[in-house]
């Protein structure tokens, strides 16, 4: 489970580290930075996919992404004591991105090449990349370090050069998963591999969860849920099938589901409504009842990631069904841990009722996202590998 998140120069993140629990909930008026955190976990998720630089590439850039305030702001500043004006920079621009966990750590530095006659002059480089053991960096704790184009990890108590020419796009995850020199690095990666993102599922009139699919074995629901009617199949099959029944008569009471086998293979959803003749079809439903659907297959997936981030779950959802989608993710969060990015009142307060949510309100001053309340002598402890 991670324990700490630490950004820093990304968008209206100057410099935030915040502790995590088992449930999260990402909360905060709009325009406060809950979007910038989701991305910029996303982009952690990406070092292990080999994408980050990439990603980087579809927001604009590296330097559509940093910081565009002055590099610190002084308390004058922040309380108008002062305008707010550029200072010559101190420190190299980084955009730096970290967690923490139980077992094991990980940051990355990047930032932007040296001048050259190359064409790709604004690409952005990895500059720097740590794993270290345990929830916080010490250099004794370090167990492999990139730095620039070279790689070492730890060789009892000395270093050893593995990699002069590491590519400069790459991050260790690509490049370095030795699981007998570099064990951690491939556990990590796998670790992060396994972390799922839901915020794109389609409810429209042609999205394919409403059409008969080809069925396979589906444990995971795809992050569009074109996989949708295999999913649930999958759930009643290996899964928890009362939970299942459970959380559509939670929401619909005197409703259930079935999967209809129809030729071909191919699997479609029946949805039983008391009073109606007949079961009504994936292209008949309501944007909102899909959804709800495809909440619930994420949900209750036979086969719980490390990590489930949800991305404004209510959307299209009639208020009456967050209070049942609260206590899906609640149940959910037993077997992974859970972020919740979301600004529905009613999704939010029935999630604080769960004992162990840990809500994290987000505010702007002065173009900086803060965390509500978290003062200087709260944060988790937190060094960025590279000393800066």
């Amino acid at each position: 489970m991670l324990q700490t998140l630490a950004i820093a120069n990304y968008r209206s993140l100057l410099k935030l580290t915040i502790p995590l629990g088992r449930l999260n909930l990402i909360t905060g008026a709009n325009g406060s930075g809950k979007s910038n955190l989701y991305r910029a976990l996303r982009l952690l998720a990406e070092t292990a996919q080999g994408g980050v630089v990439n990603a980087l590439a579809h927001e604009g850039g590296l330097d559509s992404t940093f910081w565009a305030g002055p590099e610190t702001l002084s308390r004058a500043m922040q309380t108008g004591a002062v305008p707010i004006e550029g200072t010559v920079r101190q420190e190299r621009l980084r955009l730096r991105l970290g967690f923490a966990g139980e077992d094991f750590g990980y940051a990355i530095a990047l930032g932007l090449p040296t001048p050259t006659r190359s064409a790709f002059t604004r690409d952005p480089e990895i500059k720097y990349e740590s794993i270290w053991a345990g929830r916080h960096y010490r250099p004794a704790s370090a167990l492999v370090e990139r730095d620039n184009a070279i790689v070492k990890v730890r060789d009892g108590r000395k270093w050893a050069v593995i990699h002069q020419h590491i590519s400069t796009f790459d991050s260790l995850f690509s490049q370095i998963a030795d699981p007998s020199r570099t064990p951690e690095t491939l556990q990590l990666r796998e670790t992060i591999r396994g972390w799922r993102f839901y915020d794109h599922f389609r409810s429209d009139a042609g999205a394919p969860a409403r059409q008969p699919q080809l069925g396979t074995f589906t444990p995971v629901l795809h992050h569009d849920g074109r996989d949708l009617a295999a999913a649930l199949q999958t759930i009643h099959e290996i899964g928890n099938a009362q939970a299942l029944q459970q959380a559509i008569s939670d929401a619909f009471p005197g409703c259930h589901l079935s999967i209809e086998q129809q030729s071909g293979g191919r699997f479609a959803l029946e949805f039983h409504q008391h009073g109606l003749l007949r079961p009504l079809s994936g292209a008949e439903l309501s944007d909102g009842t899909l959804r709800y659907l495809l909440w619930v297959a994420a949900l209750l997936t036979p086969r719980p990631p490390p990590l489930m981030v949800l991305n404004e779950p209510e959307t299209s959802l009639h208020p009456d069904l967050l209070p049942a989608l609260a206590r899906l993710i609640i149940r959910a969060a037993e077997h992974t841990q859970v972020w919740v990015v979301s600004h529905a009142s009613r999704l939010i307060a029935a999630l604080e009722q769960a004992p162990d949510c840990h809500t994290i309100t987000l505010e702007k001053q002065l173009g900086q996202t803060r965390v509500q309340g978290l003062r200087m002598l709260d944060e988790p402890l937190w060094h960025w590998p590279d000393g800066r």
